[in-house]
């Protein structure tokens, strides 16, 4: 079995980036004193951390990626409201029904090879017939 070190850091690391800024403003939160946001934030960052790790795809190889994701992007679209709630609302940081609209580039990992598992998502390319390394 091939060595997949670089697709664990990559789910790992990646999603760890996509949830960083919820614990940066959380922090900002914190040092201006509004404890509810803050310990909210820093909880929801806490509940994506333990989320990566739970649905990490090398310990649930069988399932398909498109469920292993569906978790974590939830929580990143309530990360995003949570975001917004903290500011004082949508009126307050100038959304409009129509801004959600760009959020629909993050769902393109959702879209072609999220059937894929972990046991036939190997990036290895197959032998060639009549090739012996």
């Amino acid at each position: 079995m091939t060595s997949r070190r670089g697709e664990q850091l990559g789910w790992t690391l990646g999603w760890a980036g996509a949830f960083l800024w919820v614990a940066i403003l959380a922090a900002v939160f914190l040092v201006q004193g509004h404890m509810v946001p803050a310990f909210s934030g820093l909880l929801l960052a806490g509940v994506a951390a333990w989320c990566i790790r739970a649905f990490s795809p090398w310990r649930r190889p069988a399932i398909p990626f498109w469920r292993l994701m569906a978790p974590l992007y939830l929580l990143i679209f309530l990360s995003i409201a949570w975001a917004v709630w903290a500011y004082g609302g949508p009126q307050s940081v100038g959304l409009r029904w129509w801004n959600a609209l760009w959020l629909a580039p993050l769902l393109i990992p959702l879209g072609p090879g999220s059937k894929r598992t972990w046991e036939n998502g190997a990036t290895t390319p197959p032998e060639k017939p009549g090739h012996t390394p």
